[in-house]
């Protein structure tokens, strides 16, 4: 039978009975907002859960420019390439707010995986959802305009899709950070910024908070853009 934990497809897995399951080898840790929790290059020797907070993948090249490759939220898991073999970081997690994370040993991830049948099955199709994502993103990047790419990461930061039509980026993502996410500089990110404003697409609040509404999804579904 299945577990309840399992919900109905396209629901988010509720990870945490699951997690209640392992004893020695895991770790609640608490970080700060724009908090280092590792670095590209350290030792990849655990797997992190996020149970609350935001968190950034970024990758540095050897010329010094960074590129965000990722944003992670409540129920994500992020590190797992230490479980692939891989001996070192290839990315930088930083938290975004204040985050409580677990931290769950590479031993003890191989351990569970190969002991607890059901945990296995839903992270491997936890994974290859985000693969897809990737996928998706790379995509996005090699065949879409500057003006399409930001409308859908946008988006997405918004989980544009539930039930509501009008959703709240998630906070302290700046106009630099999506032209990182892009691959623009950030003078387009703020010209198109300024456009999907004034179209209605998207306002800003007293607070500085950006939502987002369904009709910035006509960008995406436009055969139209303004050019890279």
């Amino acid at each position: 039978m299945a577990s309840k934990s399992v919900t109905k497809k396209n629901q988010p897995v509720d990870w945490e009975p699951f997690l209640a399951g392992i004893s020695r080898g895991k770790t609640v840790l608490e970080y700060g907002a724009n908090r280092t929790i590792f670095w590209q290059g350290d030792p990849a020797d655990s797997v992190f859960y996020v149970r609350r907070g935001k968190v950034r993948l970024s990758v540095t090249s050897q010329q010094g420019k960074e590129a965000i490759v990722a944003i992670l939220g409540d129920g994500d898991f992020f590190g797992e390439g230490c479980l692939a073999g891989q001996p070192l970081r290839i990315a930088t997690a930083t938290g975004m707010t204040d985050c409580t994370l677990i931290r769950i040993e590479k031993a003890l991830m191989t351990r569970t995986l190969h002991e607890q049948h059901e945990f296995s099955e839903v992270f491997v199709m936890h994974l290859l959802s985000r693969n897809i994502r990737y996928e998706a993103d790379l995509v996005d990047q090699l065949f879409n305009s500057s003006e399409k790419r930001l409308a859908r990461m946008l988006l997405l930061l918004s989980h544009f899709g539930k039930e509501s039509r009008s959703e709240t980026v998630v906070p302290g993502v700046s106009q630099d950070n999506l032209a990182q996410m892009i691959g623009t500089t950030r003078s387009r990110v703020s010209h198109f910024m300024n456009k999907f404003r004034e179209l209605g697409f998207i306002n800003y609040s007293d607070s500085g908070g950006l939502t987002v509404h369904s009709g910035l999804l006509s960008v995406v579904l436009s055969d139209g853009g303004e050019p890279h």
